[in-house]
């Protein structure tokens, strides 16, 4: 049976489109991902949900703790916004590496965000520097964390009736210092086989704030626990990030084998890219002779 779309011409037409969908509606953006399920037969939809043409999920808007980013910002968007780089440079560099350049034209931080692909490129930038999602139904709305809203494989906290809205980045600390790291097959246009992102905010020798996140390591992108613990408060030093980076790859990830990688080899290769990254954040020489 074919699936009933709906084109929505405002967010109240999306809104009301959702009110009664069950678990199988879909909402298209970009595209990108819904429209290879669809021709794949993966996906096989009740409801679609058209909101691309939503003037209301566009643009950035400035609040009193950051700026709030339209589910339709694409992430072509973010690269060419001097505003958001200024803001988050390190989601402009996970944008960077979504696909070739006419998917970044298409794709989208909310469709990126309700996919919930554990290999996605953006989610682990945003979940570095503390963002949230908004959710808005036709009854309410509500902000969720992005490390509470990922739930496992391609599952999200999203209901069914509920639409993401925006996505929240807090305001960046003067003197921040963030990398992002994907690891794939080749260099450019590739699923990635470890993708990672930190954030850390350093007052002298010691480390006073740490964020860090990783996607293709587990059924869903991860908060890195065991690597924050053991930066947070710790005074800078070679032997600190060798043993932040061992502990976040024994703890934090349950990696698996599939057809890009094995799980023994994303162990190995996430402890030597965070002990690479926190090298270069700290100022740490990564291999002393």
């Amino acid at each position: 049976m074919s699936a009933r779309v709906v084109v929505a011409r405002s967010l109240d037409d999306a809104l009301s489109a959702l009110a009664d969908a069950d678990e199988h509606a879909h909402v298209l953006a970009g595209g990108t991902d819904l429209m290879v399920e669809l021709r794949t037969g993966r996906t096989r939809p009740s409801l679609v949900v058209d909101i691309w043409k939503l003037a209301e999920l566009r643009g950035v808007r400035e609040d009193s703790a950051g700026l709030r980013l339209g589910a339709l910002t694409t992430c072509a968007e973010i690269v060419r916004s001097e505003r958001l780089r200024g803001h988050c440079e390190l989601l402009a560099t996970a944008c960077a590496e979504v696909g070739a350049e006419q998917i970044q034209q298409r794709a989208t931080l909310g469709g990126n965000l309700g996919t919930a692909s554990p290999a996605a490129d953006i989610v682990p930038a945003l979940m570095a520097l503390g963002a949230s999602v908004r959710l808005v139904s036709r009854s309410a709305s509500r902000d969720v964390a992005l490390e509470d809203f990922c739930v496992g494989y391609r599952r999200t906290a999203r209901r069914p009736d509920e639409l993401i809205e925006s996505v929240h980045v807090p305001f960046r600390p003067r003197g921040e210092r963030c990398a992002f790291r994907k690891v794939g097959t080749r260099r450019a246009q590739s699923i990635s086989k470890l993708v990672v992102a930190l954030a850390l905010e350093l007052e002298g020798a010691r480390i006073v704030a740490a964020r860090g996140a990783a996607g293709s390591v587990a059924p869903r992108t991860l908060r890195l626990a065991a690597l924050e613990r053991e930066l947070l408060g710790a005074r800078v030093s070679r032997e600190l990030c060798l043993r932040a980076a061992a502990a976040a790859a024994r703890e934090d990830v349950q990696p698996i084998d599939d057809l890009r990688s094995s799980a023994g080899y994303r162990r190995q290769v996430l402890a030597r890219v965070l002990h690479s990254l926190l090298c270069d954040l700290t100022g740490v020489d990564a291999c002393p002779s």
